[in-house]
């Protein structure tokens, strides 16, 4: 098994990755999503690539390969397990899990990840509406569109946000929007694009063009 550094580097690939599908991805965007040096990172693609767990060319970038994607999928898979666990067991709200999950991704134990999964229930969407992969390592993604591409007088639900930081969230708890509300396009304001919405059908609200562009819906 991967170590712990190992995990978080694939990991990282894997959602880069998925962000800019059909692309190599950078070491540079590897070493800003995981805040560390350009150099660390190079001298951990080289010890992946040895470890045959992905591809990496020198100046051009680095992609899995199927048992670097495998591992990637299942250390994801076991996050948002635990996520879904904390939310609906432990009472934590959907701001405070991401930090204590990934701590307990990296328990290797494929018999617990079994005993969670049936525990659960066997949930397809973690708390932040993110598809959990199966233990195959198949994703099953909702159909969604962005708020921000609303038009007036189209409604959605929200189904999935993409902007999982604990500001946003927090932000979102202040408005009273989480997975399940129903919004509806008031009117765009051409200045900035920011939308005036209604909230389940009641309370009016100016949001940012940002926060349009980090909330997924689905008519």
């Amino acid at each position: 098994m991967p170590s712990y550094t190992e995990e978080n580097y694939l990991k990282a690939i894997y959602k880069l990755a998925e962000a800019q599908p059909g692309t190599e991805v950078s070491t540079n965007s590897v070493a800003e999503e995981l805040r560390t040096r350009p150099a660390s990172v190079t001298d951990m693609l080289r010890r992946l690539g040895e470890k045959e767990l992905l591809h990496y060319t020198r100046y051009r970038g680095v992609t899995l390969t199927q048992e670097g994607r495998r591992l990637a999928l299942l250390t994801i898979r076991k996050h948002r397990l635990w996520e879904v666990f904390l939310v609906q067991h432990l009472g934590f709200n959907w701001d405070e899990v991401h930090d204590v999950a990934e701590q307990m991704e990296h328990i290797d134990s494929d018999l617990l990840v079994r005993r969670l999964d049936e525990f659960l229930g066997f949930p397809q969407l973690d708390p932040h509406g993110d598809p959990i992969p199966t233990a195959d390592g198949v994703l099953h993604r909702p159909q969604h569109r962005l708020l921000s591409d609303l038009r007036p007088g189209e409604h959605g639900r929200v189904i999935a946000v993409k902007n999982t930081s604990a500001p946003f969230l927090q932000y979102l708890d202040k408005v009273g929007v989480n997975l399940g509300t129903q919004i509806e396009v008031v009117d765009k304001i051409t200045f900035d694009n920011s939308l005036e919405i209604k909230i389940n059908n009641e309370v009016k609200y100016l949001v940012s063009a940002e926060v349009s562009r980090n909330l997924l819906v689905t008519d």
